[in-house]
């Protein structure tokens, strides 16, 4: 096989990818070796086992860097005066390519093991729907990545009017760690260290001593104390979890507003990450408050922008985000940098909603709590009683939870017009404060089901090209909703109201 070098336009990937993906295998190889020995010594014997493991362990990484080297081979790429090119491929070859203009994402990752070589990863994108929207370049050198990103980024820079600061906008503070612990992920973690504990064990087959050893630590321990003691190990497990992961996504962030109009997003402790956003695309702030976070007065805060990767491994990435939680005033003096506003939108005086729009959600909440209830109490009548103080409790426990939660989400609901920016309010476990440039609206979206029709109210959707696409006032007055709409975007709205009846 010939390794002469392509023409001179165009580029190779760094041929370290061989060496990578040999030692990433390796990795795999040698976790799942142990297991594989035991289950294999119980037949052959611990000396045969272990020669057999050692043998297929050395197949699968020689055929694993013996495919990289190829697709290192078979793989080019090179950046014209309007298009970027990729070609790769050994049997099937793919030739793909991107327009310079189409162009709205170049990001950059590199795990702990590209960081060592010095080697990034390159996405790309035009923030189109598909794989074929995103070209990857996995990997090359750092130096490589960077000039990519600054070539396939220029824009002639424009100044923009408002107060704006150049340069860094925001730094990690140490302290925001504190808003791992009570974040969802928390619990979910715990689940998942619980769930990996019992595979492990039966990958080695130990489970069943597993079970039995807990069994003799709780031996005379009540049932109720048991759950209880178990539940607490999970969620300990989930913080210590929590607290890894923010570490290991969050360290070294900083956010920063480049010459040219980007936003700059960089963090990871193992696995750097930097995300560009151009202000150009930028279409408004999303200020989000999850229910744990936001108890302890913080909020996180994402863009709303058109343009941004949406493959499935951006997707899984925290990709808009441009700020992690932090305390409130902190996020609204970001919202105000990244926007260059005198004054955040995220902070205006919201138009609070009427008070049927509190009605329909107690009435949802304590649906949803005593649904399981009531069933539970049938099951109880016909089978055992034991299901009727079941039911009982749940009542007790559900019933004030979900007034609760239904008289914060009413709380919540608000929207308002606060400069070149609407803003909508709503939700309870996910609070969501959105603020979107009134020029990105390309629509509106009237809702008004028979029940809201009674009650005098409706929900009106701004449609937007960015971000999620849609961004409701929910349960709005009928007449205030229609009002807001047409005074947020004139001209849009008017034909229809024309038309319509007064409070429609």
């Amino acid at each position: 096989m010939s390794t002469a070098a392509p023409p001179a336009d165009w580029h190779r990937l760094d041929p370290r990818t061989v060496l990578v993906t040999a030692l990433v295998v390796a990795g795999v190889v040698s976790g799942a070796a142990i297991p594989v020995t035991l289950g294999l010594t119980r037949v052959f014997g611990f000396p045969a086992a272990v020669l057999q493991v050692l043998a297929g362990a050395l197949l699968v990484i020689g055929v694993a860097a013996g495919a990289d080297r190829v697709r290192w081979h078979r793989t080019r790429y090179r950046v014209g005066e309007e298009r970027v090119d990729l070609h790769t491929g050994l049997l099937l070859v793919k030739r793909r390519s991107l327009a310079r203009d189409r162009i709205r994402t170049v990001d950059l990752t590199a795990n702990l093991m590209l960081r060592l070589l010095g080697l990034v990863t390159v996405r790309i994108g035009t923030g189109e729907q598909g794989s074929e929207s995103t070209l990857v370049l996995d990997p090359v050198t750092r130096a490589e990545g960077e000039r990519l990103r600054l070539l396939l980024l220029e824009r002639a820079a424009t100044a923009s009017p408002g107060v704006h600061r150049e340069g860094e906008l925001a730094v990690l503070d140490p302290r925001w760690i504190r808003y791992a612990p009570v974040s969802f992920v928390a619990p979910m973690l715990g689940g998942a260290a619980a769930g990996a504990v019992m595979q492990v064990s039966d990958w080695i087959g130990a489970q069943g001593q597993v079970i039995e050893w807990v069994g003799d630590r709780f031996r005379e321990t009540p049932l109720l104390w048991t759950i209880i003691a178990l539940v607490l190990a999970a969620l300990v497990a989930g913080v210590v979890g929590a607290l890894g992961l923010w570490i290991e996504m969050w360290w070294n962030y900083r956010l920063e507003r480049e010459a040219g109009g980007t936003l700059r997003v960089r963090r990871g402790l193992f696995t750097s990450r930097s995300i560009s956003v151009e202000e150009a695309r930028l279409r408004g702030v999303d200020l989000v408050e999850p229910l744990g976070v936001r108890l302890l007065g913080a909020a996180r805060l994402d863009a709303i922008t058109t343009g941004l990767a949406k493959d499935h491994e951006a997707r899984n990435a925290d990709h808009n985000t441009l700020l992690p939680a932090a305390p409130r005033t902190r996020a609204d003096s970001v919202a105000a940098d990244v926007l260059r506003e005198p004054d955040t939108p995220t902070g205006a005086v919201l138009t609070p909603h009427p008070r049927a729009a509190r009605g329909r959600r107690l009435r949802w909440s304590l649906a949803a709590a005593l649904g399981p209830v009531l069933i539970l109490t049938l099951l109880g009548a016909l089978l055992t009683p034991v299901l009727l103080w079941i039911a009982l409790g749940c009542a007790v426990v559900a019933v004030p939870v979900a007034v609760a939660l239904a008289l914060d989400a009413y709380r919540a609901l608000g929207h308002a017009l606060s400069g070149r920016y609407l803003v909508t309010r709503s939700g309870t476990v996910r609070r969501s404060t959105a603020a979107l440039e009134r020029a990105g609206v390309i629509g509106w979206t009237v809702k008004q089901s028979v029940f809201q029709r009674r009650a005098g109210l409706l929900s009106i959707t701004a449609t937007t090209a960015a971000g999620g696409g849609a961004y409701t006032a929910y349960d709005t007055d009928a007449s205030e909703g229609l009002t807001f709409a047409a005074d947020a975007v004139p001209g849009l709205l008017e034909p229809f109201l024309e038309r319509s009846p007064k409070g429609a």
